[in-house]
């Protein structure tokens, strides 16, 4: 290579190196980067910097290199304390901002490079990314929606814009395109939300298709919560992109296998984002509470239904992935009791839902980049 001057090269230099693509692990390998930009990845042997350039480098003996984490599905308003969606939006504007750089950091130092947040209050994660973007605090990329778009009353109706029929709703799309939005977050279900019914649709097909077709016709990403199979029949009418959890439910709660609906996953070529790493938190403590001989009969009850709905879910997971689904790995934290900065605890729920390790972490890396 020839000599190049003034150029900031940095070389990094592992026992092992997984590139997120699915391919085997390099032993020895290396990354070669000039600035900001990766100009090569190999063996240490092959990879090398220029000759007669500055190079900073890094040894990591004993330890594996691999591409930044992507979880495409965050709330980086939440506490992860356990407290509902609808007492965390009392808190102000302020805290809530505040609360949206401790968890963008904490993902962030625990290898996490990109997140997509999938609702916030008002414009307190886009103050955040302006924060960051000035060098008054640190974090990861943000991929954002802002406010989520929400039937009246629907999940996340407190954080998002309410809208009705679909000339309100083209109007949402272009009022959260206006403000800086990356994609749009929509509430196609209803969910954890009080004024809300978790398994019957929200949105009707008109105006789900309204709201795709607006954010499509501006190049950008539309992402809808699912937790029954109505919901994601109609998603899939309107034109979605990523369906968020994805859970084939009838309104009574009934899991029933959809092949229709992976079917047309596939076709369509939409991913899914299904989340295992909150529940087996709650589970395992939960659990471990059972050993100690503590639950209640009503928790054991709820218990018994968790294990079963996990199961459920597991098969749900894995009958789309045997059928050609992609499956982008997000937390969904920090909602409920899952905080921030645990991201590896759902990469390592998807290899107990029967990915191998290499097939979480390309879910975790680039399909989730993807999605």
């Amino acid at each position: 290579m020839t000599r190049q001057d003034n150029k900031d090269f940095t070389l990094i230099r592992a026992d092992r190196l997984v590139d997120g693509s699915g391919s085997p692990p390099i032993d020895r390998g290396a990354v070669l980067l000039e600035g900001d930009t990766i100009r090569s990845v190999g063996t240490q042997e092959s990879v090398v910097a220029p000759e007669g350039a500055s190079v900073r480098e890094f040894v990591y003996d004993g330890k594996t290199v691999l591409p930044g984490l992507v979880d495409c599905h965050v709330h980086l308003n939440g506490l992860g304390d356990g407290r509902s969606g609808d007492d965390l939006v009392t808190l102000p504007d302020e805290v809530l901002a505040l609360q949206s750089a401790r968890n963008a950091r904490a993902h962030l130092y625990s290898g996490v490079t990109t997140v997509r947040d999938c609702g916030a209050k008002q414009r307190t994660t886009f103050m955040l990314r302006q924060a960051i973007e000035m060098g008054i605090t640190v974090g990861p990329r943000l991929v954002l929606t802002g406010r989520p778009i929400a039937i009246i009353g629907g999940h996340l109706s407190y954080f998002g814009i309410e809208a009705t029929g679909p000339d309100e709703c083209r109007a949402a799309v272009r009022q959260l395109v206006k403000e800086g939005a990356d994609f749009v977050k929509i509430t196609a279900t209803g969910g954890s939300t009080k004024t809300s019914i978790p398994l019957r649709p929200s949105f009707n097909v008109d105006e789900l298709t309204a709201i795709c077709d607006e954010i499509h016709k501006f190049g950008k990403h539309a992402a809808a919560h699912c937790v029954s199979s109505q919901a994601m029949l109609n998603c899939l009418d309107a034109g979605i992109d990523t369906i968020i959890h994805g859970r084939h439910r009838d309104p009574e709660g009934t899991w029933v296998h959809r092949e229709d609906i992976v079917e047309r996953m596939v076709e369509q070529g939409v991913m899914a984002n299904c989340n295992l790493g909150g529940g087996s938190i709650r589970q395992r403590a939960m659990e471990a509470r059972a050993e100690a001989g503590s639950l209640t009969p009503a928790e054991q009850t709820q218990l018994d239904d968790m294990q079963r709905d996990r199961d459920n879910y597991v098969d749900t997971i894995g009958n789309m992935r045997a059928a050609g689904v992609r499956l982008a790995c997000g937390s969904d934290s920090s909602w409920g009791t899952y905080p921030m900065g645990l991201f590896h605890k759902e990469v390592e729920a998807h290899v107990e839902a029967g990915m191998t390790p290499m097939e979480a972490i390309v879910s975790a890396t680039s399909d989730s980049a993807k999605s």
